[in-house]
This record gives structure tokens, sequence and C-alpha cells, in this order.
């Protein structure tokens, strides 16, 4: 029997760069499942700073720049997030996708919406110079925690909850599809797996992969599912994962990706409002 093949796969938040990123595991579920289309749905990217990125981070952007090759006939789409901001011409070149800060498509009669769900956010949008600050210190937090980082992932949960960010998005995302006369949108930013409906529309967040929960979705002919990341039944262990100190083979992975991607190739940026 044919493994199924969804029609589209959402996966957010991974930032990568950042000690609590699970890419290992991200790149699992990629392999594993079939799709026609993928959709990064924003914070790929911890900051700008790619000394931080580590030898499974490169493997995950390696492997995006595999899927996005024209034989694999999948369609490969990068929705910007805040921390993606700054990045997105330069990485879209190497891994060879699209970039948009809202994607629009439409399937079984449906229409979809796909926005990172950060301009949702009032904190983020009104304090930006803050939140760029705040990032890089809870960066250096991570590195100054223990091997699993139970200190990090526990603030990034109160950060979630005391910011009331996963009901603000949904609320703002909501809205937003009705304006724009969606049916169904889809976000991340909140890094809190969700699903809620209003009035006929259906809001979806696909989670994230810095937490002890690591989620993504898929849409197909039976509707939208919120996936689990599951290993033989129990999720991997934080201290199988790679260590910081494979950062230092980021330069020459860059450099490998970079002739891969053959920089010479136009690859579209799209906008707001196109």
């Amino acid at each position: 029997m044919d493994p199924h093949v969804y029609n589209t796969l959402i996966l957010s938040d991974l930032h990568l760069g950042a000690e609590t990123s699970h890419a290992r595991e991200a790149t699992r579920v990629l392999k594993e499942n079939r799709f026609e289309r993928l959709i990064l749905l924003g914070d790929i990217f911890a900051d700008l700073n790619f000394a931080r990125l580590t030898k499974e981070h490169w493997k995950f952007l390696g492997y995006i720049r595999k899927l996005s090759n024209p034989k694999r006939k999948i369609e490969v789409v990068w929705v910007e997030g805040n921390h993606d901001h700054g990045l997105a011409n330069i990485m879209s070149h190497l891994v060879g996708v699209r970039v948009y800060q809202r994607y629009k498509w439409v399937y079984h009669g449906l229409r979809h919406i796909a926005v990172h769900g950060h301009q949702f956010d009032g904190f983020q949008v009104s304090r930006v110079t803050l939140s760029r600050v705040a990032t890089s210190l809870y960066l250096l937090l991570q590195k100054l925690d223990f091997k699993s980082k139970p200190i990090a992932r526990m603030i990034d949960r109160l950060n979630t909850r005391w910011l009331r960010m996963s009901s603000k998005v949904a609320e703002g995302a909501l809205s937003y599809a009705r304006h724009h006369g969606a049916d169904r949108i889809f976000c991340g930013h909140t890094h809190e797996a969700l699903h809620t409906e209003k009035d006929g529309i259906e809001y979806y967040n696909s989670g994230g992969w810095v937490d002890s929960r690591l989620t993504y979705l898929t849409i197909d002919e039976e509707g939208v599912q919120i996936h689990d990341y599951v290993e033989n039944g129990e999720r991997e262990r934080a201290d199988d994962r790679d260590s910081g100190e494979e950062r230092g083979e980021a330069d020459t992975a860059l450099a490998d990706l970079a002739d891969d991607s053959g920089l010479l190739e136009d690859v579209e940026y799209e906008g707001v409002g196109r």
C-alpha cells in the first residue's frame, strides 16, 4: 500500500540557533511523511547569529534545500516570522524557497491563509526593540541552563501564559480571516498548538519545536489534524540531541549549502499585500 500523501504539512517555531531547538526531530518528521506542500510558518531561526547553528540545524536546512528541488514536485513555502526578519532574502536563496509574509491557497473549495501570528501580538508589535533584547537575554540563559534546558522551557511557557498570547493571536487571526474571506487560518508564534472555531471560521496554531511538546499540522481530504511528534512510543530525550560543540562546523556547512544552492538563481521575495 502506498503511504498516505498529505496536501499540506505545516511546521513552525523551530528557532534554529537556540539551545532548545529540536531540529533533528523536525527533520525526521519531514522525512517520515509525504506531502505536496510544506509550509514553514515562521521563526525558523532564533536570531541573526549563524554562529549559533549546530550541525543538526544545518542538516535541517539542507533537507529543506532537497525538498525544494523541482524534481520532487513539492511546493515549499516559508512564511516570515518576527525572529526571521532580516534573514529571509539570504536564506531563501540558500534553501531555494519563496518567502511570504502571508500565504493563501484554496483546497477542497476552502480558502486558507497562513501567517506567522506575531502581527496579532500587541506586545510584539509595539515593543520591537524590547522584544529583541529579551530574545538575546533568553538565548544567553539557554547557554547557562542545565543540559535539558528546564528553566528556559519553563520561562517560555510562562511567557505565553502571562502575555495571553494564545488567545490574543487566535482572536486577531480569526478577525483577519473574516476580513479576508478565509475559511481556515493557520498561525505559529505562541508555541502552543491549538484549534478553535468562531462563526464558521477555523483557527489552527501549529505549536513549536522548543518545548517538550513538539507539534505540527497536516491537511488532507479528511480535514486538519494536530500531530504530536512521537518516536518509538515516546519523545526523544533532550540529552540525546546534538550539543553546542558542533557549532564549529557552521562555517563549513554554510559554505557547502551555499555552493549547492546556486546563489545566482533568482528566488522571489513575496511581500505583504501581494
